[in-house]
């Protein structure tokens, strides 16, 4: 059957406020869906104390409409910002939810695929910069890994609320870490959380230090530069690349920007 939609939660251009390729102009494609469930449905377990705490953008993933592949390229035209994506100006965040679920991962090679095709070019001379937005629990497929620019791998630690069984698999971690660009993004909120990183992420799978990133737990303007400061003294402490958010500085806790 041919993939001609996506199932779209949010699309909006904005800057990548995360990771390594923070402070570069971004097109956000938030697709529908995610195998887990972090702080609970409506944040239940955080609720319950079993958690510490919430996706903020469960109410958006949760919801989706099958969009066809058009949609994205008249938004961008309506930006203009079409010609600055095929010069890899304007980098694609793909995230969710989950972009990796299987329906998502086809949906996504479909698309580039018929983007591609669409404007006459082999995809060796197209310079587009294809990010993805991961909880690393999901292999990805050769279709899509082959056409990865950047893996931004985000595992979920204890305090999610979610069993140890579903957010680490290890064959999707391996398969990530087979990029030739990858980076594992850890949300600290404490100096345990750190700890448990080491214990069941970076010391198991020989994740190299380079390649880590730490941002701070933080989702609102008022504690931003107490928690980034945390982040740094991490940093310093453990040896890893410590970050911020970027646009909770610029725009606090909202969606869509």
């Amino acid at each position: 059957m041919k993939i001609e939609t996506l199932n779209i939660s949010e699309d909006f251009y904005s800057v990548q406020g995360e990771g390594q390729t923070s402070g570069v102009p971004a097109y956000f494609i938030r697709l529908k869906a995610c195998n887990l469930m972090c702080g609970g449905a409506d944040g239940s377990l955080m609720k319950e104390g079993k958690a510490t705490w919430w996706c903020d953008t469960e109410y958006v993933w949760r919801k989706g409409l099958e969009k066809p592949f058009e949609y994205l390229e008249d938004r961008w035209r309506e930006e203009n910002i079409l010609e600055w994506i095929k010069e890899g100006r304007v980098n694609l965040i793909w995230t969710g939810g989950e972009p990796t679920i299987p329906k998502n991962q086809r949906a996504i090679v479909a698309f580039l695929q018929w983007f591609y095709e669409k404007h006459g070019l082999p995809r060796s001379e197209f310079k587009v910069f294809n990010e993805i937005e991961t909880n690393g629990t999901i292999y990805i497929e050769d279709e899509l890994f082959e056409k990865l620019d950047q893996i931004n791998c985000s595992v979920k630690l204890e305090n999610s609320g979610m069993s140890k069984e579903r957010r680490i698999n290890p064959g999707s971690i391996e398969r990530i870490m087979s990029h030739r660009n990858y980076w594992f993004k850890f949300v600290i909120s404490t100096e345990e959380c750190l700890q448990e990183i080491e214990r069941d992420f970076i010391k198991p799978f020989n994740i190299p230090p380079k390649r880590v990133l730490m941002m701070p737990g933080l989702d609102k303007q008022e504690n931003y530069h107490e928690r980034t400061k945390f982040c740094m003294e991490m940093g310093k402490k453990y040896g890893y690349t410590g970050l911020t958010r970027l646009h909770v500085s610029a725009w606090d806790q909202t969606t869509g920007v």
